[in-house]
């Protein structure tokens, strides 16, 4: 009886205990995992499809998969708040992005590492910049508060005592390194895997040296949720160990050489040696749709490179790179059939060109066209909405190529419908089929 009864003492110690308590039993009870995430591109965002889409989403969304539970999403501002939020008990789990640090260790639990980044001190390119810690405070550097890298600069103050940054409540790490894009600021701190992603649309930034050793991204829960903290745990395990956690991975930062900025040089070589095999077919699709046969091309150059076996990061597939709806919707049975890719591509141009307000004219009309098949009708609508509000015309495209990048600033993306959208990247998709176009308009006048 004895045993018994320091057996039963025992057992309670390990179990939950605080805020947390009971949390994974509340979770299955309920049905239901609250998660405080961030509206980012490497977190949790509305993809092309009108669907959420993200590293995060991807392993939430399997976890919870796991457990037999649905995700209540609560988009919040900074991973700061988070942290203060989750100390507080409210939310189950943080999925944003969270470095592991020793001092956010001390007020939340935490998962296991599922990727590793590094803090890196981002500048431009081509202008003069640090080369070191010690000469940073040469340069005006900013970074946001409550993250990791003010942490880290905090700690690397000690050890040199002429380190001088500023820190800032009112701009995201997003927005400092479109601020270093645009001249406005020397350099700033961002974790790798975002660099990653922004070097993409700003190819500009450099990234010249890290800060540290790397960390490790992890999920956060309020303290005394043990037993939550122990099935995380072991899901990462079984996650990774099945080769899941890489395949997400790979989808959301492989590299590809498709997405690459091509110089004319290349372009023209293909040309020549690509575009003969499908040129007949874009003339086809053309006479469907009537749509340019160069413009269509086009955009199948900017998607694939006219290559039939093409693949994105994000699932797209084929010459169009045309994603699983859309090729469901325009009766694509087999994306990597460079003919039906072609012809289903051009069908879903010609719908986003008829989606668009009748009143929209040439050549604003097909722009227009072109950024929504990029970024998608919700997102687009949101954006001429943000146009309307901000004194601008939604159907113009010099207007509208100043609005979409607005997309990426929480300033005007919390309060719209689709929320976060890359914004930035329909502009540069559309100026390079523009070029795409006049380049095949000069060198195929004569067929």
């Amino acid at each position: 009886m004895v045993a018994t009864f320091f057996l039963g003492l025992f057992l309670a110690s390990c179990s939950e205990s605080g805020p947390g308590e009971g949390r994974l039993a509340e979770v299955e009870e309920s049905g239901t995992l609250h998660v405080l995430t961030r509206n980012s591109p490497t977190t949790w965002y509305i993809g092309r499809d009108n669907v959420p889409e993200g590293v995060e989403y991807d392993l939430v969304e399997a976890f919870a998969e796991e457990l037999g539970v649905e995700v209540e999403y609560e988009l919040v501002a900074s991973v700061s708040e988070i942290l203060r939020r989750l100390e507080a008990g409210e939310g189950d789990l943080g999925a944003a992005g969270i470095s592991r640090t020793r001092m956010r260790g001390e007020r939340v639990l935490m998962g296991p590492g599922y990727q590793s980044v590094e803090q890196q001190v981002v500048c431009r390119r081509g202008v003069p910049g640090p080369s070191g810690v010690d000469d940073l405070g040469d340069y005006l550097v900013r970074v946001a508060e409550g993250t990791s890298y003010h942490e880290r600069l905090d700690e690397l103050s000690a050890d040199y005592p002429d380190l001088d940054f500023e820190v800032t409540d009112a701009e995201t790490t997003e927005q400092l390194l479109r601020a270093v894009w645009t001249r406005r600021l020397d350099c700033t701190v961002a974790d790798s895997n975002l660099v990653s992603v922004t070097r993409r649309y700003f190819p500009e930034l450099e990234v010249r040296f890290s800060l540290g050793a790397p960390e490790s991204l992890v999920w956060a829960m309020p303290q005394g949720a043990a037993r939550l903290q122990r099935s995380v745990r072991r899901w990462f395990g079984g996650f990774e160990g099945g080769g899941e956690l890489d395949r997400i991975m790979d989808r959301h930062y492989g590299y590809y050489e498709v997405f690459d900025y091509v110089d004319t040089r290349v372009f023209h070589r293909r040309v020549n040696e690509r575009l003969p095999r499908y040129e007949s077919h874009f003339r086809a699709a053309a006479e469907r749709t009537g749509l340019d046969w160069r413009l269509l091309a086009a955009v199948g150059y900017q998607e694939s490179h006219w290559n039939p076996a093409a693949r994105s990061p994000t699932g797209v597939r084929g010459l169009m790179m045309l994603t699983l709806n859309t090729a469901s919707s325009v009766g694509v049975s087999n994306r990597l059939d460079p003919v039906q890719s072609i012809h289903g591509g051009a069908e879903h141009l010609r719908r986003m060109h008829a989606w668009l307000d009748e009143d929209i004219a040439e050549p604003d009309r097909t722009w227009l066209a072109l950024a929504t098949y990029n970024v998608g009708m919700g997102h687009m609508r949101d954006a001429m909405g943000l146009a309307e509000r901000l004194g601008k015309n939604p159907h113009h495209w010099r207007d509208m190529r100043q609005v979409l990048p607005l997309l990426t600033d929480p300033d005007y993306y919390r309060d719209l419908r689709f929320g976060y959208a890359r914004g930035y990247e329909p502009v540069h998709y559309v100026q390079r089929i523009r070029d795409f176009e006049d380049m095949l308009l000069h060198l195929t006048a004569e067929r």
